[in-house]
This record gives C-alpha cells, structure tokens and sequence, in this order.
C-alpha cells in the first residue's frame, strides 16, 4: 500500500482534531482555498441590500471543501455512495440561496421526484451567506451519520465559526436567525427526498452478500484482491436526479472473442501493450486520476474539486459558486447511477482476466483493477458529465490548474510522484481522466470512449433544467 495521502485538505483537518479543534484554523480548510480573512463585503452593510450573487464564495467553498473531507475520512463512501453524496450536498446550497438570485430557478418541480421545497419569505430579509451555511452543515449531518464523533464536531464547529464571523459584520440576529433556520428547512427537505432515491445509506452495503455474480464467457471476475462480490451491483436502480438520464442508453459491447484477428481481441491487447512500455508522464497521468477510494476522496470527488478550482480561478460569487456545485454534484451522482446501471447489465470483464486467460497469466496491470465491471468506464463518464456543466457554466476554453493530490507523498511502489496537471478546457481534462484508466490497465477503450459519449448526453440533461428564469 501507499503511504497515506497528505493533501492540503487532510492534512489542515487531521490537525485540528489533533489540536481540539482550532476554530480559526478551520475557516481555512478546503484544497487550494485561500479564504483565511474576513470578507470587507460582509461586514458594514444592510443585509436587504445584498443579493446572494453578492457575497463571495468563502462559505461555499469552505463547506465543499469540508465534504471533500468526509468523503475521504468517513467509512463506506465508494464512488457511487460519494457522488450521491456530492449530488445532494450542492443542491442544498443552491437551494437555501436560490430565493436571493434574481436571474435564478429553483430546482423544486424540475427534478426527478422533488415536487415542492420551503419557500423563503419575501416580505423579510435573508442573509443568504448564513442561509447557505445553516443549510450546508445540516445536510452533511445527514449524509454523513456514520462518520465518527470528531468529525460530526468539526461539522458543528465549522458552523458554529461561520455564523459568529457572520455576527461580526452590521447584520440583525434576527436576519441571521432567520436565514439559519430556513436554510436547515431546505436541507431537512433535501435529504427527506433523497431517502427515497434507493441509495439511503448505501455505505452500508457496498457489497451484498446476496447477490449472485453472472457466469458466462467474458464475464466480470474476481479481482486481484480477491473481492468476489463486485461493488454496489444494485446502483443502477436508482433514481436519478434528472429523469431524462434514466433514459440515457449504450450501445452493447464488442462481442466477446479469443480469436486473434477479432476486435474485441485488438482491444485487450492494445491494453497489455502499452501497459508494458508507460512512459513516466503516462504513469503521473494514471496515478494522478485513480483517485483510490481507501487513499483519496474518490473520482467524483476529484470532479468536485475541479468546480472548486473553477470557482477560485474565476473568482466567483456565492450565487455561481453554488451553481457551479448543483451542476456539478448532480452530473456525478447521475453519472455513476446511469453508468453502474449499464455495468451490470453486460457485466463486461477487466483487461486483467481476459489478458491473463488468452495472452499472459502472469500480466499485472500497472493499477489494480476495481471490485466492478468494466464497461463502461466510470471515470469517463462523470469526467465528461462534469466537464459539460463546468463548461456551459465558464466557457470551453478555460485555463486551469489541477493541484488536486499535490501534497501526497511519492507512490513508492510505481515510482511515480505526483505532479499538478494543467489544462485548457475541462473537456481536456474529462479525456486525460478517461485516458488514464487506459495506461493503468483496467479499462480498454470501447469503456473510455462510450463512457465519454454517455457523459456528455448526461451533462446535457443537466444543463437542460431551467437554472434560469
């Protein structure tokens, strides 16, 4: 195994539980997040006066920047779980500041299932910063009610924090009071709806036992690490957070052949090929996007990152910073539901079974594959459903870097470091993601390029809904 991860997030957090807890440390947290001082726009102002595309985004990026953490530090948070977790989280702060963006929709009759959510009172006035934060602290309770007791105390603190930094500037007790409760209303609503999605507590049963594994040839088998029940088999059931992704179809895959002269041959070998002659950047690539669930805060979570690192780069509000974390956490949510609903339809096997049973037994891929079947690729599809919102919300030429796994220590065992990667356009990003899982071995590019034609059609969904009035 590797050494543990010490990226900025963890390593902030993890010292200040060592340390009790330091409050003003907290304010802090988040990968890449420079808001350690108070906001001047927050302080000497009327409240009414402020719509919620006028505050900065400090707390939304605190309070994502806090999931981030509980994806990588609370039990049973695999890729599926994390990015339900990531679809809820963000809508939540949408929705406790949507009343104050006056270009804006609410989501409440547009999504799968959520016909109404509580309505802010427009005879009164609402500190939408406050809102956002009540609303972000009460969600991330819920999602993450098996997360320990130290990290439930960090929730607690961090709000606790935020809300006496609000206090400090010229805003009424009762404007904040106020604004607190109706964003805890929200979050409350959210999370009623989201228990009836299928996915409720879905940490608690990563693997059932009671699911048969599919025989046939060209099957998923069992993994290196001898995980024979593959992971989350029932996902696909789930409802979605846009009714038009359950909808979204694949074409099937490549009919499974030994014969050499065979495509579905030609692409297992093309794999094994070039898994043999990595380059050294190929390999900074493939390590830099595994993003290992038991070391990371998982493949969603780094495409929750990329729309912090969005939202940083391009100075955002409030109001887009929470935009910008709806659209994102619910093209990943989906993203997985639609993609482990096609994986276990065809229960499609790894480059490493097919390989070692036609052309090498000894071959060991140069990342381990995942407990799940192979096609398609999960990394390419949320790669391009997050690649699409972020797009339609920044423009598809966007300059950025991604400083997701800066601080983690050299990967001694493949010898690789890991290296910030910089991009042009978040599409860019999307196919370097799904390429990656190419040079690790564990996906064949039938997966990646099908899994990016999926994700794109689920982005568009998203974008679909009428974020806009």
């Amino acid at each position: 195994m590797n050494p543990k991860p010490t990226n900025s997030t963890n390593l902030t957090l993890l010292n200040l539980i060592r340390q009790a807890i330091i409050i003003s440390v907290i304010v802090c947290l988040g990968i890449g997040l420079n808001s350690c001082h108070k906001n001047s726009e927050d302080e000497n102002v009327v409240p009414q006066s402020k719509t919620a595309d006028q505050y900065s985004a400090d707390v939304a990026l605190r309070w994502s920047g806090m999931q981030l953490f509980l994806l990588r530090n609370s039990p049973g948070f695999t890729p599926p779980v994390a990015s339900r977790a990531l679809g809820y989280g963000g809508l939540a702060l949408y929705e406790a500041i949507v009343p104050g963006l006056p270009a804006n929709r609410s989501l409440a009759g547009q999504l799968n299932g959520l016909a109404d959510l509580p309505k802010a009172d427009t005879r009164v006035e609402y500190h939408w910063a406050a809102s956002a934060n009540a609303a972000s602290a009460q969600i991330l309770r819920n999602l993450y009610a098996n997360t320990s007791a130290a990290n439930k105390a960090l929730i607690d603190s961090l709000e606790r924090f935020t809300l006496a930094e609000l206090k400090s500037g010229n805003v009424a007790n009762d404007v904040l009071e106020r604004s607190a409760v109706f964003g805890k209303q929200i979050a409350d609503a959210v999370f009623e709806w989201s228990k009836t999605d299928g996915g409720h507590e879905g940490y608690n049963r990563n693997f059932p036992a009671d699911f048969q594994v599919p025989v046939f040839n060209g099957s998923w088998q069992t993994t290196e690490n001898g995980r024979k029940i593959p992971m989350q088999p029932y996902w696909g059931k789930n409802r979605t957070f846009v009714a038009a992704n359950a909808a979204v179809s694949i074409p099937k895959p490549l009919p499974v052949s030994a014969d050499v002269k065979s495509q579905y041959f030609a692409q297992y070998l093309e794999v094994y090929t070039k898994n043999k002659s990595l380059t050294q950047t190929e390999k900074e690539i493939s390590i830099w996007w595994a993003d290992d669930p038991s070391e990371t805060f998982t493949p969603p979570g780094h495409s929750y990152n990329l729309a912090r690192i969005a939202i940083q780069t391009a100075k955002a509000d409030l109001g887009k910073a929470a935009e910008t974390l709806a659209r994102t956490g619910i093209a990943v949510a989906d993203a997985f539901t639609v993609c482990w609903k096609w994986k276990y339809t065809f229960n499609n096997e790894r480059p490493y079974t097919f390989v070692r049973r036609t052309i090498d037994p000894a071959w060991i891929p140069f990342w381990p594959a995942p407990p799940f079947p192979g096609y398609t690729s999960g990394h390419a599809t949320q790669s391009a459903a997050t690649a699409l919102v972020l797009s339609e919300i920044y423009g598809e030429t966007f300059s950025f870097t991604d400083d997701s796994h800066v601080s983690r220590l050299r990967d001694l065992k493949r010898n690789t470091d890991f290296k910030a990667r910089s991009f042009t356009s978040f599409w860019q990003a999307a196919e370097e993601s799904a390429y990656s899982r190419y040079l690790g071995g564990i996906h064949t590019r039938q997966d990646n390029e099908t899994g990016l034609t999926t994700g794109k059609e689920i982005g568009k969904n998203v974008n679909k809904l009428h974020w806009k009035k």
